[in-house]
């Protein structure tokens, strides 16, 4: 009789843990594509991630490259300071968004070229994402919109 006890102690203590590891795993599977790490133009330049990595990419619109086709495809680049990356979008912009101002996107890279699937764009005039400033500090061009303008 102990025996018996001490066998069904033993099988439910198993079954426990087989029940703890197989649902840390199908959690673990099914949130895989919800961690989207953020990437600056330069990264990108530096190690193009591949095409099935979805990511966000943030920095500011490039001056004079934004083009608003025949269609609903918008198409622009991103640049950091260091690096600029080609994006191309397919849907309605922010309101806020537009040349010189801070983006951040998410999506993949294809073909060299960021195929968005959102777009988000700073919510007042003084708002910036904190790592599209990360990455324009890195590269030594961001200017703070608070910062006093120093005259003589």
């Amino acid at each position: 009789m102990k025996s018996l006890k001490k066998q069904r102690r033993i099988q439910v203590i198993f079954i426990i843990s087989l029940a703890l590891v197989v649902s840390f795993a199908l959690t673990w599977y099914a949130s895989r594509d919800a961690f989207q790490f953020f990437r600056a133009p330069s990264e990108i330049a530096e190690s193009p991630p591949s095409s099935a990595e979805i990511f966000r990419i943030g920095g500011l619109v490039e001056e004079g490259t934004l083009v608003r086709d025949q269609g609903e495809t918008i198409t622009f680049r991103v640049t950091d300071g260091g690096a600029s990356v080609p994006v191309a979008y397919t849907g309605v912009l922010p309101d806020l968004f537009g040349e010189g101002e801070g983006m951040v996107g998410t999506g993949r890279l294809i073909d060299g070229t960021f195929q968005a699937t959102e777009i988000l764009a700073r919510h007042d005039e003084t708002y910036m994402p904190a790592e599209v400033i990360d990455a324009l500090k890195e590269q030594g061009v961001y200017q703070d919109p608070n910062a006093e303008i120093g005259t003589n």
